[in-house]
């Protein structure tokens, strides 16, 4: 199936790499899938999934986590401060801390529970005005504010521009990562996912290429 054909896509780019074989961990993007697609992915043994919304994943994996084993849910999409909530009940891992007011709330939320989801920090790499993520120049300040909160990042996250050469984008996260002591880097998506290991990501993010085109309605 089209999993196992990624699996050994990313293996291979790990040997390439001079990387530990299962250094980097694939992110199976179900959202917006069908159950059946989802669950043949969940029978075929893999564990880690990602979805953008609060709402479709609060819908969808209490079940999933009931029947199958070691089921890790990580979110990859924008975070509504209102969710945070729901969402650090939720999720394992939390892709995209993009800003202050939701820092200050995810460490408010981790202190009351006593434990926290992983929290990667989103990066707007290429300082494009539409689209979500902490600004290169700001990182450090901003990691810095979290950890004065006890909200510790675990790594960053970045989604290039498209069209660009993703790699520029990928090694530049890199570097901002490891000025900060972060080892996570969540980088690298269906098109360029071997140029994200081979910059040392931890996390790719796969979707359509391993469940079959969406069908949003």
């Amino acid at each position: 199936m089209a999993l196992q054909t990624i699996l050994e896509r990313i293996r291979a780019a790990e040997a390439l790499a001079g990387r530990a074989k299962g250094s980097v961990q694939l992110i199976a993007v179900s959202k917006v899938q069908p159950d059946a697609r989802v669950r043949d992915v969940l029978e075929a043994g893999h564990r880690l999934f990602g979805e953008n919304y609060v709402q479709e994943a609060q819908g969808k994996w209490p079940a999933f986590r009931a029947e199958f084993d070691a089921v890790q849910v990580h979110m990859i999409g924008p975070l509504q401060t209102n969710k945070a909530k729901l969402a650090v009940e939720l999720f394992d891992a939390i892709h995209t801390l993009d800003r202050v007011s939701l820092a200050e709330k995810l460490a408010k939320l981790a202190q009351a529970r006593g434990a926290c989801p992983q929290v990667f920090v989103q990066v707007n790499t290429g300082a494009e005005p539409q689209k979500a993520g902490v600004l290169p120049e700001s990182l450090d300040q901003f990691v810095a504010h979290c950890r004065k909160m006890d909200l510790n990042p675990g790594g960053l996250m970045c989604i290039p521009p498209e069209g660009e050469d993703a790699g520029p984008h990928f090694a530049m996260l890199a570097e901002m990562a490891a000025r900060n002591g972060l080892t996570g880097l969540s980088m690298g998506m269906s098109g360029d996912f071997e140029a994200a290991i081979a910059a040392g990501a931890t996390h790719v993010r796969v979707g359509s290429a391993i469940f079959g085109a969406r069908a949003y309605v």
